[in-house]
Parts: structure tokens; sequence; C-alpha cells
């Protein structure tokens, strides 16, 4: 999961991130930060593959924004996928089973933080139906970097003139 996540930082945050903190990032720590994070159960991490090998991860749990209710907001907290296996759909199948696993728990919105300049995050993450919800925050990277949160409202759900519940449109 480390060097997935390295190397997902390299290759999506260059230009963005300076890049004395991007050569810095180290396996053994991170792995580190891995481990103390998953004994912590602070949220959950899922191990993405692709032909019975790890090819990224994603990590999801209640909102951690104190101006939104943790109880009835999920955040997508992070999916890093391995650079050589961007643009096949991995990113749009994990992102879709994070909504999934996330509306299960009972959590209507859900949230998630984009770096503000990463402008390939956001067209992604717009195509997918997320909308600007206004928050802003700074992020130190080696250098304060303004994120901008991204919001996903529940579907509305509608009902059959016989009163069954359907999937909204």
């Amino acid at each position: 999961m480390a060097a997935v996540h390295i190397a997902a930082w390299r290759a999506a945050y260059r230009g963005l991130v300076p890049d004395p903190f991007l050569a810095a990032l180290d396996q053994d720590r991170r792995a580190a930060r891995f481990r103390e994070f998953l004994e912590s159960g602070a949220g959950d991490t899922f191990i993405i593959e692709s032909d019975n090998e790890p090819v990224g991860h994603l990590t999801i749990g209640p909102c951690r924004d104190a101006d939104l209710d943790e109880r009835t907001v999920g955040e997508i907290w992070g999916i890093y996928i391995a650079p050589e296996h961007w643009r096949r759909g991995i990113g749009t199948h994990v992102c879709r089973r994070a909504e999934r696993i996330l509306r299960a728990r009972g959590f209507g919105p859900i949230v998630l933080w984009v770096f503000e300049g990463n402008a390939s995050a956001r067209r992604f993450y717009e195509a997918m139906g997320y909308t600007l919800d206004g928050a802003t925050k700074t992020i130190e990277v080696g250098a304060p970097l303004p994120a901008v949160r991204y919001r996903m409202n529940p579907t509305p759900r509608i009902k059959t003139a016989v009163n069954q519940e359907v999937d909204g449109a």
C-alpha cells in the first residue's frame, strides 16, 4: 500500500506539491503510518486489486469536518491508484463502490477533498456527479495548498403510484 500511495502522490501531484516534499516521501514511514491508521479503526481501508495484484487503496469513513455531522455525512478520505493503472475505469468503479458502502452504512451526503489545483481529479469527481459545496481549507504539504470540498447528495427516491419505492433518476 505504501509504495502505491507514494507512486500515486508523485504522479498526481507533480507540479502542484513541491518536488522536495514528493522526493522525501518514504515507503517505510508511509507503511508505519498505514499500520497506525489501520490499528486506530478511524476509517476503513480497502485494497484495490487487478489480476490479484494490489494496485491501489480506498479509505472511507464518517466525515471528519467540524461543520458537518459525522453521523449522517460520509467521506471518501482517499482513492489512490498506481499510475500505470490510471484511465482503465478502476477509479470510477472504486468511487461508485465507496458510495454504495457509505450509503449502506446510513450516510446521506458524501464529501471529499481535492487540492484546488488538481484539475484532473476535479474533472473526475465532477464527471462522477460531485459538486463544490463552498468549503475550503489549506493543507500543508511542503507548502500551504488550498483544497476544495466536493459533495454528492443522496439520489432522490420516488414512489410509484402503488407506493413502491424505487431508485430516483
